[in-house]
């Protein structure tokens, strides 16, 4: 039967799953949350990885960073202003959609849009200004990998939040009680949000002193 629904009794299944069959639609929201978290936490293992080796040579040596591939403070600083603002706008894009309201969905994502890409473009801006490369010495290898490898997942958020914005395109595709795509764009953007606080602390802050 094209376009019927089959609901399975809540004794034997969670509120969560639907299947349409001739429709070829199955959302198990619930899934797909605990699958983007488990990849999440898959991605701070990694990110932890960098920052105990980090830590580690920084331990090791005897001056750091060396001399000749000193960071800026002042870009670096704005661009962390504009990400965690972003976490707060794109926050108010969720709130939105939970009204029902499709517009302000599409206003603060398109605003988080712009502001993810701002840090990128002052990321690489930051990059041709410091005057050193990925192969200067230690630092520079750690400074340059763990930037860029955020940068790679800030990179994929912009993706996700403009996957967002053209799915929205769609009459009744995101509203008060389907919004799951809506959600995990945020809880990533927010993912990346932390990553940067704590590299910006060790790369930028704590090589201060």
């Amino acid at each position: 039967m094209q376009g019927s629904t089959i609901e399975t009794p809540d004794s034997l299944t969670s509120p969560a799953s639907t299947i349409t069959v001739g429709g070829h639609h199955e959302e198990h929201a619930d899934l797909r949350v605990w699958g983007l978290l488990t990849f999440l936490v898959s991605e701070s293992l990694m990110f932890g990885g960098f920052f105990a080796a980090y830590l580690f040579l920084r331990g090791l040596a005897s001056e750091w960073p060396p001399e000749g591939t000193e960071v800026e403070l002042l870009v670096p600083a704005i661009n962390t202003i504009i990400l965690v603002s972003s976490s707060f706008v794109i926050h108010l894009g969720d709130t939105a959609i939970k009204k029902n309201d499709v517009q302000g969905l599409r206003k603060w994502y398109v605003i988080t849009a712009v502001m993810g890409a701002i840090f990128l473009a002052g990321q690489v801006y930051e990059y041709k200004t410091l005057g050193y490369g990925l192969t200067t010495n230690v630092f520079s290898n750690c400074f340059y990998l763990m930037t860029g490898f955020h940068g790679l997942h800030v990179f994929i958020g912009l993706l996700l939040i403009l996957g967002v914005l053209w799915r929205s395109r769609r009459p009744g595709h995101y509203n008060a009680t389907k919004h799951t795509g809506v959600e995990m764009a945020e809880i990533y953007w927010h993912f990346v949000d932390v990553i940067w606080i704590i590299l910006f602390t060790l790369l930028y802050i704590l090589t201060m002193f």
